[in-house]
């Protein structure tokens, strides 16, 4: 683990924690099955209070949390990574009753949150949603109230989480500034859900909502303030999903480096052979270099330094493409094996991939990356 802005404290406890889910948790992931939410391990999480330190920690400490997960049990990661994401607006931005009801089984594993923003037609573009909130006073609660209607899709734990952060357009062209987000529990009449068979093994589905019902007491945050809840959140977790990418590049190059180290061909060990040498060399540079990134926008969260967006962008778009370039150059330094079923870089290719897509795809960085930049150059010119 490098020194860069770690204490020796935190390298402890990413190196028990490593330790607790090679030895506790990987045994329950294995024990799950694909594509299907794996309750005993998330209330695993609980119990270790892993999921309780998402809302008491800071940026820095949640991208250790998840780079220490990832090397050892990506599932464990994963299913940490998806309570975070749909449960902080409701830590965030909810009344005392939405948290009251919700975050102490959250904390204990014993609820599963979602996040539900993509749609079949707004994906990256998240103010170009359509799932409508029309208003109704027939809707549960003391004042008036919408009904729901439409489609989300590609939604992390859909369908079997226990409640979701909805993001739905409750004014009409009104772009970012018309988006509310809402609470709502998955029993909630008119709202179904259907799995989808998807390359990344964790749970995803799609979300249809007939007429769904929810009130004022269903509003995380503020009507037509959704857009800011979703990317409050999404600037929180970026950095921590380039995290979730160095510790799977990390596990990868420590395969390779073992393998290349033992395995044999042309009268001596792959290591010795300088293209190999080479390779394994670049990889460590650029997972190294994606780490301290993540740790630097970490950094920047935690102070509030106003250059959040531009850092946490570089930090997911970098460390996502890298893990990709590293998981796939493992694959092939290991040769045939690496494809079998249940081998570690079988399971990390194809768990690399989607990282490069959800919460921004890495094309989306890029114009965000250089939005930042630009406003940075015209407000040195007003200076001026």
């Amino acid at each position: 683990m490098p020194a860069f802005a770690l204490e020796t404290g935190d390298r402890d406890r990413c190196e028990k924690l490593r330790t607790q889910a090679a030895e506790h948790l990987a045994p329950l992931a294995g024990r799950g099955e694909e594509g299907r939410i794996n309750r005993p391990l998330v209330q695993a999480l609980g119990e270790l209070g892993l999921i309780d330190r998402l809302f008491t920690s800071g940026s820095l400490e949640l991208c250790l949390m998840r780079e220490s997960l990832a090397y050892a049990c990506t599932e464990a990661e994963t299913a940490l990574a998806l309570q975070g994401l749909g449960a902080h607006p409701v830590h965030a931005h909810g009344t005392e009753r939405q948290r009251a009801a919700w975050l102490p089984r959250v904390r204990a594993g014993t609820a599963v949150a979602a996040f539900a923003l993509s749609e079949p037609g707004a994906g990256s573009d998240a103010a170009a949603l359509s799932l409508a909130a029309e208003r109704d006073r027939s809707a549960p609660g003391d004042g008036p109230g919408w009904r729901l209607s439409g489609e989300k899709c590609w939604i992390s734990n859909a369908p079997g989480a226990d409640f979701y952060t909805v993001f739905a357009r409750t004014t009409p062209g009104a772009g970012a500034r018309g988006v509310t987000a809402f609470l709502v529990p998955a029993d909630r009449t008119g709202l179904t859900g259907t799995p989808l068979d998807m390359l990344s093994p964790h749970p995803i589905g799609a979300l249809a909502f007939d007429g769904v019902p929810v009130g004022e007491e269903d509003v995380i945050g503020a009507v037509d303030g959704g857009f800011r809840v979703a990317m409050g959140t999404l600037n929180l977790f970026r950095p921590s999903v380039g995290a979730f990418a160095v510790g799977m590049a990390d596990a990868a190059l420590d395969a390779t480096r073992a393998h290349t180290a033992r395995r044999t061909a042309f009268g001596g060990p792959l290591k010795d052979l300088q293209s190999v040498a080479h390779q394994v060399a670049e990889l460590a540079t650029r997972t190294e270099a994606a780490r301290l990134l993540v740790y630097a926008a970490a950094a920047a969260y935690d102070r509030g330094d106003p250059d959040v967006p531009r850092r946490a962008a570089m930090a997911k778009l970098f460390a996502t493409e890298t893990a990709q370039q590293v998981v796939d150059a493992a694959v092939q330094l290991h040769g045939a094996r690496a494809l079998q079923r249940g081998h570690l870089l079988e399971h990390l290719y194809r768990e690399v991939r989607a990282p490069r897509i959800y919460e921004g795809a890495t094309e989306v960085q890029r114009t965000i990356i250089a939005k930042e930049l630009y406003r940075e150059t015209a407000a040195a010119s007003d200076d001026t």
